[in-house]
């Protein structure tokens, strides 16, 4: 048997992080911090720069750990926070230094585990726990539309509390913003303006799927001193694909429930100098009465085109005031010529039927009309009327080419289990 004393690996644990005052620091020494005292498998030597008491990490410093002396080396290291999230990080090929690679959690309590060996090859370990400072400026998202269930077109919206313009940044966020469903769909967000996304699979959602969508963002270095906060998770329910189209040459509207016909309702759309828009809306939402005045869409009062009505039955369809709506004024026309100012009517019975057959986020799509396309932003959820190619690249994971971002982009993104 060998009586020579082993050498156990010396190893200072360094947190750049760290806001350290006079006389905080303790290199092997203080029995108060956890990597002053022994091994528990012998009697390794370990030093640490700690942070007077109370203090917390500066998240925007790596964590470094290195090997003192000669004789032994680190064998690993995993540094993981209170959510699971691991501490990315490079060991130098001698394994005399490990250093994180991926930012700090802001506001977040992380576990480090040493792992060493001596010349020999005897084992080593050292255990010790840190907080870091909570963010300064913390970026929030909140989802839309509220939990519920919802028609196959509806369109998921996250708004953020700051703006975010920095494509490398929007890549953090992105990433962070997870959509799950059952079934799967293939899916992208889409880049609005700085505050704004919207989610859409690349086909409508198949009926009955079940949507999930979650922010991993909370203590998530974004940006310079930009970090997340947490986030409040969404679950939807899509129900039957109800899909409504409205012909403006055929003065016709036809409505499908998962492929197969229900309803043909004759229908009046808008006049000339008021066409309907052509393309794809989604239900925004259903107000059983409304006043409907000309002079918000610009009428004078007083002059032919002027209007001043009780309107029941109204299904909502772009912000601006396009409805699906009772017309009973209009019947005569309903069926044989186009009479509207931009909405669709139809008899109260027809407008009553559909009212309690839509909910939000089903289709309604005008074709025919002398009007301009639904704008894909700003008006409503005009999203479907953008061609899936030009959709995904307004995700910041997709290069202007429709490429994948190059995987050096993703660097600064923490990894999740």
């Amino acid at each position: 048997m060998n009586d020579t004393p082993r050498i156990r690996t010396a190893v200072s644990c360094t947190l750049l992080a760290f806001t350290v005052t006079a006389g905080a620091t303790a290199c092997a020494g203080s029995d108060a911090h956890p990597l002053s005292g022994r091994a528990y498998d012998a009697a390794a030597q370990l030093a640490v720069n700690a942070p007077a008491k109370g203090a917390k990490a500066d998240p925007e410093k790596p964590l470094e750990v290195t090997a003192k002396g000669e004789d032994g080396r680190i064998a690993d290291v995993t540094a993981v926070d209170a959510s699971g999230h691991h501490l990315a990080g490079e060991l130098t090929a001698d394994g005399k230094r490990w250093r994180s690679t991926a930012s700090l959690a802001a506001g977040a309590r992380y576990t480090v585990r040493v792992a060493t060996e001596d010349e020999d090859g005897a084992p080593g370990a050292r255990t010790f726990t840190f907080e870091t400072a909570p963010a300064k400026r913390a970026l929030t998202v909140e989802f839309g539309p509220e939990e519920g269930t919802y028609g196959v077109g509806q369109p998921i919206t996250a708004d953020l509390s700051l703006p975010v313009k920095d494509r490398k940044d929007r890549t953090v966020v992105e990433r962070a913003l997870r959509v799950r469903s059952t079934p799967s769909v293939e899916g992208a967000w889409y880049w609005v303006d700085d505050k704004k996304l919207h989610f859409r699979p690349k086909e409508y959602w198949p009926a009955g799927t079940q949507v999930t969508v979650t922010g991993n963002l909370d203590g998530l270095k974004v940006g310079d001193k930009l970090y997340g906060g947490a986030s409040t998770p969404l679950k939807l329910t899509i129900g039957d694909r109800i899909e409504a189209v409205a012909d403006a040459e055929a003065h016709s509207m036809t409505v499908e429930r998962n492929g197969e016909v229900i309803n043909t309702i004759p229908v009046t759309t808008g006049k000339s100098g008021y066409s309907t828009r052509n393309g794809i809306k989604v239900v925004l939402g259903k107000e059983y009465f409304v006043r409907m005045r000309g002079a918000s869409i610009g009428i004078s009062e007083g002059s032919s085109d002027s209007y001043d009505l009780p309107v029941y039955y109204a299904t909502r369809v772009t912000w601006s005031g396009e409805y699906v709506h009772a017309a009973p004024w209009s019947v005569g026309s309903q069926g044989m010529e186009n009479v509207s100012h931009g909405c669709i009517g139809m008899s109260t019975g027809n407008a009553a039927w559909f009212y309690e057959t839509v909910r939000p986020g089903d289709i309604v799509r005008t074709v025919n009309s002398y009007g301009d396309t639904m704008d894909t932003f700003g008006n409503g959820f005009g999203d479907w009327n953008m061609p899936w190619a030009d959709w995904r690249k307004g995700s910041s994971l997709v290069e202007p080419t429709g490429e994948p971002v190059p995987a050096a982009q993703k660097a600064r993104l923490r990894p999740s289990l």
